[in-house]
């Protein structure tokens, strides 16, 4: 049987989505564990949410005074932590081409939208479900795609629907569809430790060194 999959989450912001794939995840270990949580922001909320759940955090700016090479240190620093997968859980840094190429594959993002609707530069928060709103739009949902060059451009790999109320606003609208993020999340991540979804070599072996086979 292989080992668990080794997830790394990236988080900007306050966490509720990282805080509740955690508590999705934790009666399965032998399955799925989040390994590590990385933030571009010092003090975001992600960070202490991670603590509660006993798992190990890091602070790696993008910007700023210090930022050179951070997708190198990013790299490094999941290397180190033997991550298998990397999901993006409102991530707001734009990871450049390089760190992009060495994780391909292996990193994915979660959008609150039916991509390739609603996505891009922009798209994220209560902007993506205020513009679902604004475009008349019956109905919204999640999806869960692979990382890219381009931003929410990659093929998506899992999608869960939400049917919109008359009455949603954009608040509302993102409080319903928080469950069915998570629920999608676990549900994706579950598929790669079942190899349901393939990774770019066995999972024994998964290291970001390790050549990929194209």
């Amino acid at each position: 049987m292989p080992r668990p999959l080794r997830v790394a989450v990236l988080a900007s912001g306050e966490g509720t989505t990282l805080d509740d794939l955690a508590t999705e995840v934790e009666s399965e270990p032998e399955r799925v564990r989040i390994v590590l949580v990385v933030s571009d922001r010092e003090g975001a909320g992600v960070l202490e949410r991670a603590r509660r759940h006993a798992i190990p955090t890091d602070v790696i700016r993008s910007r700023g005074p210090g930022a050179e090479g951070w997708s190198a240190r990013l790299s490094e620093r999941l290397t180190d932590a033997r991550v298998d997968v990397v999901l993006l859980a409102g991530y707001l840094s734009i990871l450049p081409p390089d760190w992009v190429d060495r994780w391909k594959g292996r990193a994915l993002n979660l959008h609150p939208s039916l991509l390739p609707k609603y996505g891009g530069k922009g798209m994220h928060g209560l902007h993506v479900h205020a513009a679902v709103l604004a475009g008349g739009e019956t109905e919204t949902g999640a999806t869960v795609h692979l990382v890219t060059g381009t931003v929410d451009g990659g093929p998506p790999l899992r999608q869960e629907r939400l049917a919109i109320r008359h009455d949603d606003t954009a608040e509302s609208l993102r409080a319903r569809l928080h469950p069915v993020e998570v629920r999608l999340a676990a549900r994706t991540l579950r598929d790669f430790a079942d190899d349901a979804l393939p990774l770019p070599y066995p999972r024994d072996a998964a290291r970001a060194d390790v050549p990929r086979r194209d």
